[in-house]
């Protein structure tokens, strides 16, 4: 299946091509830069990959959750996209990207995501990896990092020396972190602890790690048109009220 991913949900903005079982993948840190950047990256991948886009089976992009801008750019871009081919899409989890990346490059039966969602809170979900691939334990929700911890501390010694994480949730929140650091024979030197990482395996989602779950959808005949193409903002408060008096 010869497909196409993008990803603008965070500062990172990605784009990987899948075309005969070749990858061709670009990944940049652009911060506020995605609307300029994206295009020519597709159009430089490609070009790279000597194809045309209405050739391609799938188009694939981040859905969220990330920063809104940054989803409505994907969405937006991929939706032009489909609409100009009339290639299906497959949206797929940034979060879940994430965790893909991270159980790749790292050893642990668990994957815990906390990405940060700013105003206090981050985005969280905690995979467990099995035959059959990353399975949800805790669905992926916007939380404080007190209530992520809480869902770590409830999936007690089964993550103990056991856990791989991934998303810049745990350099940010200093519960995340000080949770971190009680892993591995109750002691709070993280180095005790020989599987877990002391820093995430992945902190910023890659589309060259969407391209499995896309397929996937394509398989299960869950993919879309470009009219039915959602965004998952997981949150609906934007910013602030930063009048006084205001909560």
């Amino acid at each position: 299946m010869n497909i196409l991913a993008i990803d603008t949900a965070t500062e990172a903005c990605s784009v990987a091509l899948e075309v005969d079982n070749t990858l061709y993948s670009h990944f940049e840190v652009c911060p506020q830069q995605h609307s300029q950047r994206l295009l020519p990256m597709i159009d430089a991948i490609l070009k790279e990959a000597g194809v045309e886009l209405a050739s391609l089976d799938l188009l694939a992009f981040g859905r969220g959750p990330g920063s809104f801008t940054g989803v409505r750019i994907a969405t937006g871009m991929i939706q032009g996209l489909a609409l100009g081919t009339g290639l299906p899409v497959a949206g797929v989890s940034t979060l879940k990207a994430m965790a893909v990346e991270a159980a790749q490059k790292s050893t642990g039966q668990f994957v815990a995501v906390a990405s940060d969602a700013r105003m206090g809170e981050v985005y969280f979900c905690v995979y467990k990896q099995s035959d059959n691939g990353l399975e949800t334990v805790v669905p992926e929700q916007v939380c404080p990092p007190t209530e992520a911890v809480n869902y770590l501390s409830e999936l007690g010694e089964a993550l103990n020396n056991n856990v791989i994480v991934a998303g810049t949730g745990w350099a940010a929140y200093e519960e995340l972190q000080q949770w971190l650091n009680t892993q591995g024979d109750g002691e709070t030197a993280i180095s005790k602890a020989a599987n877990t990482e002391k820093k995430p395996a992945v902190t910023l989602p890659n589309a060259a790690f969407m391209l499995e779950d896309a397929k996937e959808a394509a398989r299960a005949n869950t993919t879309t048109s470009a009219a039915e193409v959602k965004p998952v903002y997981l949150r609906d408060k934007v910013t602030w009220k930063k009048l006084p008096g205001r909560e």
